[in-house]
């Protein structure tokens, strides 16, 4: 597999090894010797699995108290995903990184504990995984506004999808309870 730096240093994009040939192909998701040795190293105890049609997009969701990292792919279609550092003190609070991943590519995108997460989809439908390295817990989410100023993000989509909750999210700058850097 190929480890590939982002803008954001705990960010990381994963390539796996691509095997294939007229039958179809082979590829490893995930190997948690190799995986520990690029920095993922926590156990996974859930994955998720969502489908969605063209200008869906989710986002930015995380958790706090209950820190989540995600690994995340789309498994068919096409999706910019996002990467927001909203960790309280940390010198690159409220950057992000996007990146396309798709089934073309097969991409993975490591998003650390500390780090709002989201995606819009891009092609006609698409299927999103992801492995989590914390359970989800409901009364823990915080959601920021993916239209935030002051977080720039070009979605790659117009007039977007989204659900009552991620329409009324609030900016960045109103969001309690974000997580402290250095302490996740």
């Amino acid at each position: 597999m190929k480890v590939i730096a982002t803008e954001l240093p705990e960010v990381i994009i994963v390539e796996p090894q691509l095997f294939g040939d007229q039958r179809g192909f082979f590829l490893e998701c995930f190997q948690s010797q190799r995986y520990a040795e690029a920095g993922i190293a926590r156990p996974f105890v859930q994955d998720n699995m969502s489908r969605s049609g063209h200008g869906v997009l989710r986002g930015l969701h995380l958790q706090n108290p209950k820190t989540q990292g995600k690994l995340v792919s789309a498994l068919r279609g096409r999706v910019l995903d996002v990467a927001v550092d909203v960790r309280v003190g940390s010198p690159n609070f409220g950057r992000h990184v996007a990146v396309e991943l798709s089934e073309e590519n097969r991409r993975q995108l490591w998003v650390p504990r500390g780090f709002a997460h989201g995606f819009a989809v891009l092609s006609e439908s698409a299927d999103f995984f992801y492995k989590c390295d914390e359970f989800y817990s409901p009364k823990d989410e915080i959601s920021v506004r993916w239209d935030d100023p002051a977080i720039g993000i070009d979605w790659g989509v117009t007039n977007p999808s989204l659900s009552a909750k991620d329409a009324a999210a609030p900016l960045l700058v109103d969001v309690k309870n974000l997580p402290a850097y250095g302490h996740i």
